[in-house]
């Protein structure tokens, strides 16, 4: 069972689209954040610091972002035979390609 040739592009089209997005999500999470930290710091930032709220929520889905684009390895027939070979029993023989 190996991958054709349209596969491997689409799978490395969608990696190069991960990469692609971060950059715009990032700087928006940069322009948002930093407008409501300009937004709390003149109103009086004495008071509860609010806008980590939503630094922290969406940071937890921009460090996602990242790790899909950046560190995730995509998933090989090699991943693919090694689960396989976890769940068979011992005694059925090699997995059939």
């Amino acid at each position: 069972m190996t991958e054709t040739l349209e596969e491997r592009r689409e799978a490395a089209r969608k990696r190069v689209e991960d990469r692609r997005g971060f950059l715009p999500h990032l700087v928006s999470y940069l322009f948002i954040n930093g407008t409501l930290l300009f937004v709390w710091a003149n109103t009086g930032p004495s008071g509860f610091f609010w806008p980590a709220i939503v630094m922290f929520s969406w940071g937890i889905g921009l460090v996602m972002h990242a790790w899909t684009a950046f560190v995730r390895k995509p998933i090989t027939e090699a991943d693919i035979d090694r689960e396989l070979a976890r769940e068979r029993p011992a005694d059925n023989g090699p997995v059939p390609r």
